[in-house]
């Protein structure tokens, strides 16, 4: 095996912002186009921005007074998204324990705003709260936009907890607020839970169906493909693993195969990344088609401790995925599918590996400074690292891209005008 090498990593940390208390796998959220809200334990809700600062695009990190969370407060999820169009606003959710005493309640805070002006205004909607007391400890919070009947998409909360149960909210438009509905009405999948469920991902694969997959505590997987128009599953698959669950993630790649005339293609299938507390992440590779029986491991995933998180993102702007892992041994692993890979020769290769200062956490790939190049957002124990890609670097790939554009152009003996140039690079950049 070839050695891994920390300098491949094409990242170069930004900034740090340290938090007042620890977070968690579950504190760590996008609001919005370019911001990032982060949940301590201990009751604090800070957004993370850039601003331009005199003249200058720095990092801020500040505290947003979200009502009714007690000081004494232990949150445990946060999640936000902006509402499915043509509906307008941010709706963010928080679930915490308060403990008084007596007893810990758990309850789960969601905001949204109705005022126009103010859907997007953060320090706006903190202030518009509902607040439900449940009768289960929460975990994951998660959103998804789902098919609802005849109607246009909504995206509604999917609440996991410790009763072995998935709890679904969704917007009652007419009373301005969110409710629970049966999980079931919308999401037949999520009954029947063999345990309680630590991670779940749901992808729509076309308009009318989508794959839900789900890890428990006692190391279930499970998978589920769904025509979203029933809704009616069409195919369930289970798989047990050895330790408890810690993230189930899927995505799509891009597949080269020969069509009849020799002439290759490339096909899209779905795979679902599986992390766990003890064991080596796992691929299970077109799940349409082959189910939890095609597994590819993660060659020294199983090294660092358990992993926590992962994340599945093209780094390196060649259109193949990267699969990122965060442990809790400190270390940020990076996987990739070798570009020569035949179809009997399924594995992924440990690219690079970069060390941190503590356990991490969530793993965010958001543009946050507003020009057009992703960052990484890396929650850990203490605090929120922002890693950026090196510009230099990335100059000289769009200037091999320019080049290689520029090379495509038809040949003429006859001057071609500045214009005429920009409008031809400009369609070839489109067809690519």
């Amino acid at each position: 095996m070839s050695p891994v090498k920390k300098d491949l990593c094409p990242f170069a940390e930004d900034s740090f912002s340290r938090f007042p208390s620890q977070s968690n796998i579950y504190g760590l959220c996008q609001a919005g186009e370019q911001e990032l809200l982060a949940a301590t334990l201990k009751g604090k809700v800070v957004c993370f921005r850039y601003q331009d600062v005199q003249k200058k695009i720095r990092p801020v990190a500040k505290e947003i007074q979200f009502t009714y969370i007690p000081v004494d407060a232990e949150i445990v999820s946060i999640d936000a998204f902006n509402k499915s169009a043509p509906k307008r606003g941010l709706v963010v959710g928080v679930t915490f324990i308060k403990d008084s005493g007596d007893k810990a309640t758990p309850f789960l805070n969601i905001y949204c705003d109705y005022e126009p002006g103010s859907e997007f205004n953060l320090e706006s909607i903190a202030q518009s709260c509902l607040n439900l007391e449940l009768q289960f400890t929460p975990y994951q919070l998660y959103h998804t936009e789902v098919h609802c009947g005849d109607g246009p998409k909504e995206t509604v909360f999917l609440l996991s907890g410790h009763d072995q149960s998935i709890h679904l909210y969704k917007e009652n438009a007419s009373l301005h607020q969110f409710e629970e509905q049966p999980v079931e009405k919308l999401f037949p999948e999520l009954q029947e839970l063999p345990s309680n469920v630590l991670w779940l991902d749901v992808l729509s694969i076309d308009e009318n169906h989508r794959l839900t997959a789900f890890g428990c505590q006692n190391g279930s997987v499970g998978l589920s493909i769904v025509n979203q128009k029933g809704p009616e599953i069409l195919q369930n698959w289970r798989v047990q693993h050895d330790s408890p669950i810690s993230t189930v993630l899927l995505f799509p790649l891009p597949q080269q195969h020969q069509n009849t005339d020799t002439n290759s293609s490339q096909k899209e299938t779905f795979n679902l990344l599986v992390t766990s507390a003890i064991e080596m992440g796992v691929v299970y590779r077109d799940v349409e088609k082959y189910g939890l029986s095609r597994q590819l491991c993660l060659a020294e995933s199983d090294q660092c401790d358990a992993v926590l998180c992962a994340l599945v993102v093209d780094l390196d702007f060649d259109g193949q995925h990267e699969l990122l892992l965060g442990t809790y041994g400190q270390d940020l692993l990076c996987y990739k599918f070798p570009p020569s890979m035949g179809v009997s020769e399924d594995k992924l290769q440990l690219l690079w590996r970069r060390s941190f200062k503590s356990p991490l956490l969530s793993l965010i790939y958001i543009d946050l400074t507003g020009d057009g190049l992703r960052e990484l957002a890396v929650l850990t124990l203490k605090g929120l690292h922002i890693l950026q890609h090196s510009l230099s670097s990335t100059a000289d790939l769009v200037l091999q891209r320019l080049a290689s554009l520029v090379s495509r152009l038809p040949f003429t003996d006859q001057p071609i005008k500045n214009e005429e140039t920009e409008q031809e690079l400009i369609s070839i950049s489109n067809e690519s």
